[in-house]
């Protein structure tokens, strides 16, 4: 008598495997992801102290800890709960999705660079900021190489290419 239970409940367990690895499959292929935004795209960190995981759970080891609140990353692909980033160095994980914030964020990545008053390589330097410096993004007008940001307390323009935490060609508004 047990052996016909054991098989039928063998069966509904390949089964519901067969379904959840095929949904898997759907929603990696799909280029807006579970949520239906568009992947990839850019958000930042919401605290302090986020746990960037092998795989999406808390089963799954701790590779990394971020230790700096709106810093921007990547997200890169989406399942349940969790999100794959991609930071500014190209190291990926995952992280839950409550550990992020919808508000663009961008990471300068050259030694030194002027933020300027307008947009333009001419304009006035109204601070320099060092590489590393995690400031907030304002906007990115169509067609302009250069963004609005502000960071350390000083708003400006900065050239797109000094930074990073927006796509080339992208309009923010």
């Amino acid at each position: 008598m047990r052996r016909p239970f054991l098989r039928a409940v063998m069966r509904a367990v390949a089964a519901v495997l067969v379904v959840g690895v095929c949904a898997g499959t759907a929603a990696a292929a799909d280029p807006n992801g579970e949520t239906g935004l568009r992947l990839p795209r850019f958000a930042s960190l919401r605290a302090t102290q986020v746990n960037l995981r092998s795989g999406p759970g808390v089963r799954y080891p701790i590779e990394w800890v971020y230790l700096q609140r709106d810093l921007p990353v990547e997200i890169i692909q989406e399942f349940d709960h969790w999100r794959k980033v991609r930071d500014w160095e190209g190291t990926e994980g995952w992280v839950h999705r409550s550990m992020l914030s919808g508000a663009r964020a961008i990471r300068i990545i050259g030694p030194m660079t002027p933020l300027r008053a307008s947009a333009g390589p001419e304009s006035p330097a109204v601070a320099q900021l060092e590489g590393g410096v995690i400031g907030r993004l304002l906007s990115c007008p169509e067609g302009s190489a250069f963004c609005r940001v502000e960071a350390g307390g000083y708003a400006g323009w900065l050239p797109r290419a000094a930074f990073w935490g927006v796509y080339r060609g992208e309009t923010v508004k």
